[in-house]
């Protein structure tokens, strides 16, 4: 059965939903068996509040800038129907799901919360049990595995999530990517082409221990003896 997850980011007016702070951004990054499949979710929404000041410090979005988009209600239910079911992966996830549930308890009828028909997985914390004792913010994450974010000069919802994406499949051991557009073209002339292949995991190497090496040379000796053939040794 095919894997759907959704990385996932929003941007708000402030940090406390119990203060009254609301959603302004979400961005949404859909992964397949972890193979990007293009089809992401990214919206502005009117908070019908003003924005903080530290809050536009951070992501440089202002109550002009949104003071045409949608509300909240005209966007939840289209929202919940693209991530109903999927795994939601999430950089410090209880900030976001927080907001999240906040915006649903608001709507009448209200949606039920996000854990009821969604599991989160927080990447804060998986990094944190990957790199104890270590900064574990998305740029210290970027750093150490060489992704490039030099074009995230402010935060973004969409661009987060594109990037917490990278990090994640990282993390987690990597991946291919397919091309979607080679991916059409070859399906319409056949089995012949190749995929292309536009992402490449970065994979830890594990070097055999002294121990180990004289372990393995003295199992070829065993078999050597017994009159078998070892490749190695060829």
């Amino acid at each position: 059965m095919a894997k759907r997850q959704i990385i996932l980011d929003t941007e708000t007016t402030g940090i406390n939903p119990r203060e009254g702070h609301r959603i302004i951004e979400i961005g949404c990054v859909e992964l397949v068996n972890r193979r990007f499949t293009g089809n992401n979710y990214h919206v502005y929404i009117n908070p019908e509040r003003e924005i903080e000041a530290e809050a536009i410090a951070v992501h440089g979005i202002t109550n002009q800038r949104l003071a045409a988009e949608p509300k909240f209600r005209d966007i939840a239910k289209s929202f919940f129907d693209y991530i109903q079911g999927a795994e939601l992966v999430i950089h410090n996830a209880a900030f976001d799901v927080g907001f999240i549930d906040h915006e649903f308890a608001r709507l009448r009828p209200a949606l039920p919360p996000v854990n009821e028909y969604c599991a989160v997985l927080d990447t804060l914390k998986l990094a944190r049990e990957l790199h104890p004792g270590q900064k574990n913010n998305l740029d210290a994450l970027c750093r150490r595995y060489d992704i490039n974010n030099s074009h995230r000069t402010l935060h973004g919802a969409l661009l987060d999530a594109e990037i917490l994406a990278d990090v994640y499949l990282l993390m987690t051991g990597g991946q291919v990517s397919l091309n979607l557009a080679a991916e059409q073209h070859q399906g319409e002339q056949g089995d012949s082409g190749e995929i292309a292949i536009i992402r490449s995991s970065k994979l830890k190497v594990v070097r055999a221990s002294a121990d180990e090496l004289q372990a393995h040379e003295s199992r070829l000796d065993l078999v050597q003896k017994k009159g078998g053939s070892c490749l190695w040794r060829n």
